[in-house]
């Protein structure tokens, strides 16, 4: 397979034949490289990571699964460095193409996996979504994609960032694709109910481009055609500012928690970006990340209320389309924290989230998001379905 948008890592070439016979039989697929593959090095985005890790001794079950299932693998893909950023720039192994897009970003920290989806290159391909490292590129790049309900998807023999926030998930071109996958990857569901009512979270439109508002409008009519209810919503009872805050807290000082001792040890080199968020999270006391578990709390209680008997959240996934590949350091942060004040939700609460590719804005993909209580993953890829079918 020729890589013509370096969305692949060279340093681990590796195809794995699926087996014969099973349900994802004939479809191709990648893997992060957080996700380990039995006697390869994970290097997860950074070269320093690669120097000083072995090779791993087992295969991270998410990736056997898919396997098992028929799917073939055909590759690792890049990362942001340890999975730390939302925008696909990295600083060892550049930036993969956005193929619907190309002067823009394809979106981190699953940028390979994305960019291989949207190109045409594997038919699926596993990512991790922390603090939308899944919802976003596949929002930049025009995919489908899901961020599970947190802890669903098995994730041993996964490098982690934060393991309170950390979740697997996956990408593909159609919604049909994006459920076979997930349907091997998800645990059983309890009988739920179909959607009973659309909630339009008014507070995260109104933190979007006015562009992406309008461009979004169409599709949220018709998913409230197909749900059959509909009601604005404010999400967050105060302001979103105060769950961006407390994720990036605790966020912060669970990154260090697992990824600290490496860094002292070594003095890896780190991109601009990734250096700073390292930096702050070096300095979040627990008593600071105690005091932020409350808004968490909170906010996943909020979200329970709101969500329950059949409740699903419509809301952008991001507030603008994928910036220019051109973007400065400097201006990275004040769009990370832009991304947030949408991606915190499904990170607070460990609810699942869904992005749906429905619209262009000035040359880039916008997707909208249906977001759902928790283990309502199958109920949700069902009504993405429904709606790729309007």
């Amino acid at each position: 397979m020729e890589d013509h948008l370096g969305a692949f890592c060279s340093h681990t070439q590796v195809t794995i034949e699926g087996r014969a016979g099973g349900p994802l039989a004939g479809l191709t697929f990648a893997a992060k490289d957080l996700f380990d593959v039995e006697g390869f090095v994970t290097g997860a985005g950074n070269a320093d990571y690669l120097a000083t890790h072995g090779p791993a001794r087992a295969t991270a079950p998410a990736v056997q699964a898919l396997i098992d299932a028929g799917a073939t693998l055909v590759g690792k893909t890049h990362t942001d460095e340890l999975a730390f950023g939302l925008l696909g720039r990295n600083a060892h192994y550049g930036t993969p193409t956005n193929p619907k897009a190309p002067d823009r970003v394809p979106g981190g920290s699953s940028s390979g996996s994305a960019a291989a989806v949207a190109g045409g290159l594997v038919d699926t391909a596993l990512g991790t979504d922390t603090g939308g490292s899944v919802r976003i590129p596949a929002s930049f790049c025009g995919l489908y994609g899901i961020r599970p309900t947190h802890g669903r998807i098995s994730d041993p023999g996964v490098v982690p960032l934060a393991l309170s926030f950390d979740t697997v998930g996956c990408f593909a071109r159609d919604a049909a694709t994006l459920a076979r996958v997930a349907d091997v990857l998800l645990p059983r569901d309890a009988t739920r109910p179909p959607p009973q009512r659309l909630l339009i979270a008014t507070d995260v439109f109104a933190r979007a481009d006015t562009a992406v508002r309008d461009a979004l409008q169409p599709s949220v009519v018709k998913l409230g055609a197909l749900v059959g209810a509909v009601a604005e919503q404010q999400v967050c009872p105060g302001d979103l500012k105060d769950w961006i805050e407390a994720f990036r807290v605790l966020q912060s000082f669970e990154a260090w928690q697992a990824d600290g001792p490496w860094i002292e040890r070594t003095n890896p080199r780190f991109g601009p970006d990734v250096t700073r968020r390292f930096a702050f999270a070096k300095t979040v006391t627990a008593a600071q990340r105690d005091a932020k578990q409350p808004v968490r709390d909170a906010a996943r209680t909020r979200l329970a209320e709101l969500l329950s008997h059949g409740g699903v959240l419509a809301l952008p996934t991001a507030p603008f389309p994928a910036p220019k590949r051109t973007i400065l350091y400097g201006e990275i942060d004040a769009l990370r924290d832009r991304i947030l004040a949408g991606t915190c939700i499904a990170g607070l609460s460990g609810f699942p989230q869904v992005n749906l590719p429905v619209a262009t804005v000035d040359g880039g993909p916008v997707g909208l998001s249906i977001l759902g209580a928790a283990g309502t993953d199958r109920m949700l890829l069902e009504l993405a379905q429904a709606l790729a079918k309007t």
